[in-house]
């Protein structure tokens, strides 16, 4: 009789995921079949306003004569910076805007971001390992960053008792830290903290060593070099003013960067899994995504200055929908996952950086290996038959991931 229940609930939790997989199928197309011009219009809104406070900042830094306008200055700097680091050049890379007419200066594969973080590094480090395996052990990068454990499947050691302080520091440098960590700096020196080592890198060899320097060095020199060279040095004798600006108005960027992307996969309610984890459906590969993510409430000028990570559960569903569609979709994402029986979290953002830092707290002590099979959960099936459904539909590949791509 326990057989024969036991078969039957397997049955039922396998339609449905097959059920919720093809409503968030259906989302997918409508979305990507409304794509066209008022993305473009949108992005290129977003360009033009980051140019208009890009100038506003500089010059008000540049020649304020007394404090009040020398902020102003640098909250408009600010904005600027965020507004390229997010809405902008997190998106263009994801390949959103690939093709369509009028953007041509917004395809993922020319892209320049104006942040000191490598393109080619990102694409690979992003787009392919933590999309499609996030919180996957062995596969996905981003459960640790640098020295910093992110969940338990990265073993404790000495430092993560440190690392609370450590990441209040490294906020103010986390846009630095996404590139030592993409380019396989970390790997170089550091290692990743796990069995295999290294996340980035084949080997330690010198030539690997060189390779990775080189890659973060090509981003890093230009960028310390016109914010903190060239600008400054326009400014003749306010030479020490600009630079304190400029400096001001990058570490509000990366602390707020840090601030939304730390929310987006990092919980005690956020499902991580164990190595040699694999989704059998597309429709387990999307629960493992909406489950493996969470969302947070806030108002759009802060969700444009966040790139909608704060919608990072729909972002994870289509990495490669525009900002403004992520936006548009979500009501109708939550109720499809609520319909099925898929744990869709969202808070405030105040109390999810709360739940984060408490998180990270737990993290620094080796007792917080104790989870729960809530959080730590390892899929009945073993095989990605997701390439399967994508060859019997090309079509849909042009959207989908790029690292599920690349696996088919």
């Amino acid at each position: 009789m326990q057989r024969v229940v036991t078969t039957t609930a397997a049955t039922e939790h396998t339609e449905r995921l097959r059920q919720f997989g093809q409503a968030i199928d259906e989302i997918r197309r409508h979305a990507e079949t409304s794509i066209g011009a008022e993305d473009v219009a949108h992005i290129r809104r977003v360009r033009s306003a980051s140019t208009t406070l890009e100038l506003i900042g500089r010059a008000l830094i540049h020649v304020s004569p007394e404090p009040l306008s020398f902020v102003a200055g640098v909250v408009a700097l600010f904005l600027h910076k965020q507004l390229e680091t997010a809405e902008i050049g997190h998106t263009v890379l994801h390949g959103a805007y690939d093709g369509l007419p009028g953007a041509e200066a917004f395809t993922s594969t020319t892209f320049r971001w104006r942040t000191a973080i490598d393109e080619e590094s990102w694409r690979v480090a992003h787009n392919v390992r933590h999309h499609q395996y996030t919180n996957i052990g062995g596969r996905d990068p981003d459960i640790h960053f640098g020295p910093v454990r992110l969940t338990t499947l990265t073993p404790h050691n000495l430092f993560h008792y440190v690392q609370v302080p450590w990441l209040l520091w490294e906020a103010s440098v986390f846009l630095f830290g996404i590139n030592v960590h993409v380019t396989g700096v970390i790997d170089a020196v550091f290692g990743n903290g796990r069995p295999e080592k290294l996340d980035f890198l084949r080997d330690r060899s010198s030539a690997s060593v060189r390779r990775a320097f080189g890659r973060m060095l090509r981003k890093l020199i230009p960028h310390v070099a016109r914010e903190y060279v060239l600008f400054p040095a326009l400014a003749g004798p306010f030479f020490a003013k600009v630079l304190f600006g400029n400096w001001l108005s990058a570490t509000m960027c990366n602390v707020y960067s840090a601030a939304t992307i730390y929310c987006g996969h990092v919980g005690d309610q956020i499902d991580q899994y164990p190595d040699g984890t694999r989704a059998h459906s597309r429709g387990e590969w999307y629960r493992m995504q909406v489950e493996s993510s969470q969302n947070f409430d806030v108002p759009l000028p802060l969700s444009i200055l966040c790139g909608a990570l704060d919608r990072q559960i729909e972002h994870h569903l289509f990495p490669r929908l525009p900002t403004n569609r992520l936006r548009q979709i979500s009501p109708e994402v939550r109720r499809v996952c609520e319909q099925h029986g898929v744990r869709y979290r969202c808070d405030s953002w105040p109390r999810t950086l709360t739940a984060v830092f408490r998180r990270l707290c737990r993290l620094s002590l080796p007792s917080a290996g104790g989870e729960s099979p809530e959080t730590v959960r390892r899929p009945t099936h073993k095989s990605l038959l997701m390439r399967i459904v994508m060859r019997s539909h090309p079509s849909k590949q042009a959207r989908m991931p790029i690292g599920e791509q690349i696996k088919m």
